[in-house]
């Protein structure tokens, strides 16, 4: 068995987040399409006495370290379904904004699965990862595959996509983080009383995404949670502007934010948009990625 084992895991973007009505559950059915993008926080797993995580990079700070980080989480559901001890040191590397609508607590909790899966010699079948991601969350199955896909039900019944061709982006990360839940609430007093429409993905966007037209799916992006986001932040607002002046082909809140992300036709256009947005001081910072980018990978 290796010493220790080291994953790689992507953050994501929503290119489309279209969100039902609350159910009985509190869950919301959603349509939501995932692309992959390359900011990664990288897990390692070695053997240890007990379960323990530990946390660099930016904001690490921020990331709790008991058993409600996803990737202790993750580590004790694979241990509990072997039969073994969830002995394990995790080491998160991050550089996925945290709390800011990226998936990064997911891509943490997809990482060290995959990275404990390795580590112990489980030999896990992909489909029962799978569904131990979504016992997780929402978002850790899409951070298990990457690429691109369709996440039914509360995103977790994922539909790989095809995507034909690379899109650059800008994401531009804010002071402070948002939480998940309190946006989703106050998606559902803004929506109350309307009639919520059934979420479904909008073929114009799955074509752009299967031409690889920037242009085209500049023109379809759309998130139901950002009226959300921008009601609790409204300096997001100022965000998305600059962005836009700045050249960007389109931007939006990513997921339930607070990171808001801009496409642009190509990656000198992503330079000169997170210049921009960096001089501007509407955000902390802004960094570029291009998607689609590959889901967990062990590197090491």
């Amino acid at each position: 068995m290796p010493q220790s084992v080291t994953v790689r895991v992507p953050a994501k973007v929503n290119v489309q987040l279209a969100v039902g009505a609350a159910r009985a559950d509190g869950f919301h059915d959603l349509a939501n399409v995932f692309l992959a993008v390359g900011l990664y926080d990288e897990v390692t797993a070695t053997e240890a006495d007990s379960l323990r995580i530990t946390v660099s990079g930016a904001d690490a700070a921020l990331v709790p370290t008991d058993g409600t980080n996803l990737a202790a989480r993750a580590a004790a559901a694979l241990a509990a379904r072997y039969g073994r001890s969830p002995g394990v040191h995790l080491h998160i590397a991050k550089d996925i904004p945290v709390a800011g609508g990226m998936a990064g607590g997911s891509a943490d909790g997809a990482g060290a699965l995959l990275a404990c899966d390795a580590l112990w010699g489980t030999g896990a079948p992909r489909e029962e990862l799978l569904a131990i991601c979504a016992e997780l969350g929402s978002d850790v199955p899409f951070s298990l595959i990457g690429g691109a896909a369709l996440g039914r039900g509360r995103g977790e019944l994922l539909t790989p996509l095809e995507v034909g061709g690379g899109f650059h982006w800008v994401f531009a990360t804010a002071d402070g983080g948002l939480s998940t839940p309190a946006v989703y609430g106050e998606f559902d007093r803004l929506t109350a009383g309307a009639a919520v429409p059934d979420p479904e993905p909008a073929p114009s966007l799955l074509d752009a995404l299967r031409t690889g037209d920037a242009v085209a799916l500049a023109g379809a992006l759309s998130n139901d949670l950002q009226p959300a986001a921008l009601s609790l932040r409204p300096s997001l607002a100022e965000t998305l502007r600059t962005g836009t002046a700045a050249g960007a082909l389109a931007g939006l809140v990513s997921g339930s934010g607070p990171t808001t992300a801009f496409l642009t036709k190509d990656e000198a256009s992503a330079r000169q948009v997170a210049a921009a947005l960096r001089t501007s001081g509407t955000c902390r910072t802004a960094r570029v990625a291009a998607g689609p980018a590959p889901g967990a990978t062990v590197i090491g």
